[in-house]
């Protein structure tokens, strides 16, 4: 790990599902992951990666050992570190300038034809810096071959399993390279049951902790964003206090975010520290609350008592605040409240907002992939 450089990603070498998984960003946090992991106490492997904080990119594509079809690109909203399943997906990747989309369809071709992929793949990418990385590759579907059949209207499942037939994309009639781009915008979300998982902190990492999915579908980005968060059931009530609590590396980035809320019209609730911050630069705070124990109303008082609707919290690394984090959490989450721990899905949200999200559409999904083309053709 000093070789490479902090911070890193950790994990066992067998686990599935980002299991065990973690970002580590110094010498104390490893020997800590160390000395409590199980896997590295029984005598397994543990694996240490350079993490590469950027925009983390995911590709669907279909091989026929010839050709490969590629349906659609989807950037995540959530930066590289968040489990793939627990990110907003949005198709296209709307903030991609076209060099980096020819790159992408360029090595997605190349390494499904050099690992002789005979039917669905996914590969993984992060653009750091403005390089392209290649995070992972699974020769197989994946999660968001429904979400993407449905968005494209390639049926992927059908044309894949032609080829494992013996039929190529061109007897199907496919052409290869990037499916053209739909005239949509569609986010998938994910959804949690941490509700009724005692105990299990919601906190987003490389572990993936979502157990299903939902999708929003518009002519607008905004609008897209604004159904899926609804169809999570992660929607601020209008107006709703909100509670702000961020680790010190946040604060700076968390002033934008403070100001679309209260443009947004929901009054803010924080921390001492986060309420100093951004009373500092002009952003009014309503109530500011102790740290748990330290006064009275203290930071669970407020959410025990619904104070608040809705949590924005991102973990800090010290042992305290992160055992203080794990409580706020849990104690929103088992009260139903909206508790989003990514600064990158809480900034998403306001600016679906504000940028006039919730006045979105209501059509059947083959009408966003129609409508929009027959009048551009006319």
């Amino acid at each position: 790990a000093d070789r490479i450089g902090y911070p890193v990603l950790v994990r066992p070498s067998y686990v599935l599902g980002g299991r065990a998984m973690e970002v580590v960003y110094r010498r104390d946090q490893l020997e800590r992951y160390l000395e409590t992991s199980n896997a590295f106490a029984s005598g397994r492997p543990v694996l240490i990666d350079k993490y590469l904080e950027g925009v983390e990119v995911e590709v669907d594509a279909i091989c026929d050992g010839r050709a490969v079809l590629i349906p659609g690109i989807m950037q995540h909203i959530e930066r590289a570190g968040v489990h793939s399943g627990d990110s907003f997906a949005v198709y296209p990747a709307v903030e991609l300038p076209p060099a980096h989309v020819e790159t992408l369809v360029r090595f997605t071709t190349d390494i499904a034809l050099a690992l002789g992929a005979r039917g669905l793949i996914n590969i993984q990418f992060v653009v750091h810096e403005g390089t392209i990385y290649v995070l992972e590759v699974n020769p197989r579907a994946s999660r968001t071959v429904p979400f993407l059949s449905k968005v494209t209207g390639v049926p992927m499942v059908e044309v894949a399993t032609q080829i494992l037939l013996g039929r190529t994309l061109a007897d199907q009639g496919f052409r290869a390279g990037l499916w053209p781009r739909q005239p949509l915008v569609a986010v998938k979300a994910p959804v949690f049951s941490m509700a009724k998982l005692h105990g299990v902190d919601v906190q987003l990492g490389p572990e993936m902790k979502s157990t299903g999915e939902a999708m929003g579908v518009d002519r607008t980005f905004e609008a897209a964003l604004a159904k899926a968060f609804l169809a999570a059931g992660l929607v601020i009530p209008p107006g709703a206090p909100v509670l702000l609590s961020l680790a010190d590396a946040d604060k700076e980035a968390g002033v934008e975010l403070a100001r679309g809320l209260v443009a947004l019209g929901h009054p803010l609730v924080a921390t001492e520290g986060t309420a100093g911050y951004l009373r500092a630069r002009g952003v009014p705070v309503e109530l500011v609350v102790q740290h748990i124990g330290h006064g009275h109303p203290d930071v669970l008082e407020v959410i025990l008592e619904r104070m608040v609707r809705g949590v924005i919290n991102t973990p800090g690394r010290d042992e305290e605040t992160i055992q203080d984090g794990f409580l706020i959490r849990r104690a929103a989450v088992e009260r139903g409240m909206p508790c989003l721990t990514s600064l990158d899905t809480a900034r998403a949200m306001v600016r679906a907002l504000l940028g006039g999200g919730a006045s979105y559409s209501v059509e059947p999904l083959p009408v966003y992939r129609l409508r929009e083309q027959v009048s551009v053709e006319s």
